[in-house]
């Protein structure tokens, strides 16, 4: 025993030393001489600018907002407002693929950069992947910079990063907003990549973004300036070594693009849509109301914000005000503790909660299901309902039958919840640790009747042959799922294995639940 006590010490101590040897062969650079800058007002020569200040006046301190429901219209809408920028870009992301869409959308800024707007684009250096020569390169446009949020200093293998690293590495920018002009801005739950955009080869996801304008969008890029500005924001060029062919390479990955069916479907739809031209002509269907953004203090990264400039503060605030109805819908939902207590707490003062996340064979990421189980059959006694989306739930045919959330995808993403079918949350928050205490997340606080209604429908009458229904039989967890000949209750979690269904069983067992 003493002998292995030695050998763990010894071991104990090496890694240390190696830890700190990598710290100081692999430091963060200094972020002296970062050149300021700082969000635009709107600029009155937008092509947006005729429309959205008429209808602003007529509606003053009101934000107008159209929901997104499709990956096309929320890819569309990003694409089109490059286009159509005259003044500035600001665009903040967690993920940027390589892909297709993420190609085509940074080609998008490339060329309003090179037609003299000033474009400003924030990634988590954790969500972007063979993508370094090409950032490098934009960043050395006259009217582009590119800055990286918790970087990797390493950067091949990216991984390796988190041996020595991992305290920092582990909080993340979560964040998703692209602004133009001071004018318009989209917020939701969608990366940049195809998966997020119904065009991907592998499963889409189901998400909500929402077109803004008005009154919200000047708080929005002050939120982006916070970002912009912090401690945990780098200069591309601090981080990455310069490029010679990061254009070239951006070039031919887009011609190469090109010449696939899904490239010219895209492009059709491109020069189809009417979504920007009829917002700057005044026929877009916004609707005028109150919209509040909340979001994290980007100290989060660094551990030092304060409890009451964290997001979940607000965010518990927010629902602790439902008298009716919680209509919540989260891809990771991890309730933990606090979180089942609160829900609990609701459905016993009478208000009617019900949540939709993903089912085992519908989660891209299994660990956090266990999260998730830990608290079901608590959920469950108190009375709330809970859906668990299938992951057939929606085949090619099955467009829009999902409401808000209108895809053909097959797992969930979205991030959003309904207060007595009035004000509904659209944001990067998933009901989480992770979320709550890690990464930073912003959104929009909406009062909408009408999107609030939508997903209450949703709940109401679409998703019975969607999901899997969990229920309690005499005690016993049981899954009731609807087809052709009625309802049938399975006994066994779908899509499981005795194997994963103990895989579950012991990782909810270990105090991982803060990383979920």
């Amino acid at each position: 025993m003493k002998t292995l006590i030695i050998c763990l010490a010894g071991l104990a101590t090496a890694a240390g030393v190696l830890i700190l040897v990598a710290r100081i062969l692999f430091p963060l650079p200094a972020q002296t001489g970062m050149p300021p800058s700082q969000a635009r007002p709107a600029s009155p020569g937008s092509p947006l600018a005729g429309a959205v200040s008429s209808m602003a006046a007529a509606a003053p301190g009101k934000t107008g907002v159209f929901p997104l429901l499709s990956g096309r219209d929320a890819f569309l809408a990003r694409m089109l407002l490059a286009e159509q920028a005259t003044d500035t870009i600001d665009a903040q992301y967690y993920i940027w693929h390589d892909d297709l869409t993420g190609i085509m959308l940074l080609s998008a800024l490339r060329r309003a950069a090179e037609r003299g707007v000033r474009v400003r684009l924030l990634v988590d250096d954790n969500g972007v992947s063979n993508l370094d020569a090409e950032l490098s390169a934009l960043d050395a446009l006259p009217e582009m910079e590119v800055r990286l949020f918790n970087p990797f200093v390493l950067r091949q293998p990216k991984l390796l990063n988190y041996t020595f690293d991992f305290f920092r590495l582990n909080h993340r920018m979560h964040n998703k907003s692209f602004t133009v002009d001071g004018m318009a801005t989209v917020i939701g739950g969608r990366n940049i990549g195809d998966e997020y955009f119904d065009t991907g080869p592998d499963s889409n996801f189901l998400d909500l973004d929402v077109l803004a304008v008005g009154a919200v969008v000047p708080d929005v890029s002050a939120d982006f300036d916070l970002y912009w500005a912090s401690a945990s924001a780098y200069p591309v060029a601090t981080i990455v070594a310069p490029s010679n062919n990061g254009l070239q390479r951006l070039d031919s990955a887009l011609e190469e693009h090109s010449a696939t069916a899904r490239y010219e479907t895209y492009r059709s739809a491109l020069g189809a849509s009417r979504l920007v031209e009829n917002l700057r002509t005044g026929t877009l269907p916004l609707e005028w109301t109150d919209v509040r953004l909340v979001s994290d203090d980007p100290a989060k990264a660094q551990r030092k914000a304060r409890r009451e400039d964290l997001m979940i503060s607000r965010l518990i605030d927010l629902l602790e005000t439902p008298a009716k109805s919680l209509d919540l819908v989260s891809a990771y939902f991890v309730p933990g503790a606090q979180g089942t207590s609160q829900l609990t707490g609701l459905q016993a003062a009478g208000v009617d909660v019900r949540i939709l996340t993903n089912s085992y064979e519908a989660t891209d990421v299994a660990l956090v299901h266990s999260g998730y189980t830990k608290y079901r059959t608590e959920l469950l006694r108190s009375g709330a309902e809970l859906f668990e989306l299938k992951a057939s739930a929606l085949p090619e045919t099955g467009r829009g039958e999902l409401g808000p959330f209108g895809s053909s995808g097959a797992s969930l993403h979205a991030k959003t919840f309904a207060v007595d079918g009035r004000h509904v949350f659209i944001g990067s928050f998933n009901f989480d640790p992770r979320s709550a205490l890690l990464n930073t997340e912003m959104g929009l606080m909406i009062e909408s009747p009408a999107i609030a209604g939508a997903i209450g429908t949703m709940f109401d009458s679409s998703l019975a042959d969607l999901c899997y229904r969990p229920v309690l039989a005499d005690g016993e967890l049981r899954w009731v799922e609807s087809g052709a000949e009625g309802e049938a209750a399975r006994t066994v979690e779908p899509g499981t294995s005795f194997v994963s269904r103990a895989i579950l069983t012991v990782a909810g067992w270990l105090p991982v639940e803060w990383l979920l």
